[in-house]
């Protein structure tokens, strides 16, 4: 079984391809100097926690590739965006899984790099143990609910 974890064990293609989708999900902001999902660091975190899902992304990016090669005879990460979206929307209704997969390690991986959560207003840090101050909410909105009472019957 090959692994996603590095470069070796992705093909060129399929290598170009992630990086494509995953900065096509979140792209780079000049605006507010943050790097976008294919930043290299970001990259190297998201392949190593892809390896539990290794086989799942693996074949995702294999007929992502075969597709982009087959209908447009060119690799994934060349093709103009809007072909690409075009494409993904396509192999979206046949790999859900692969989709789900890769937009929930994405979007970790991104929220958990220190730039990014420094730009956000974040310290870099783990939450425990020092924990984050969390505003106490105005609990009177949950008085409906406790007069409705049970919505359950016993068994």
């Amino acid at each position: 079984m090959s692994t996603i974890a590095t470069d070796s064990s992705l093909s060129e293609p399929h290598a170009s391809a992630l990086a494509s989708l995953v900065a096509m999900m979140i792209p780079a902001s000049a605006k507010y100097g943050i790097p976008g999902a294919d930043d290299e660091t970001i990259m190297a975190d998201i392949r190593s926690t892809a390896r539990q899902h290794a086989e799942l992304l693996q074949a995702g990016l294999t007929e992502l590739v075969a597709q982009a090669e087959q209908s447009h005879g060119a690799p994934f990460a060349e093709l103009e965006a809007a072909t690409r979206r075009e494409l993904i929307e396509a192999t979206r209704l046949e790999a859900p899984l692969f989709y789900r997969v890769l937009i929930s390690i994405t979007v970790q991986c991104y929220y958990r790099d220190p730039r990014v959560m420094e730009s956000l207003g974040m310290e870099a840090r783990p939450p425990f143990p020092e924990g984050f101050d969390v505003p106490q909410g105005d609990w009177s909105m949950l008085d409906p609910v406790r007069d409705r009472g049970p919505i359950w019957r016993d068994a």
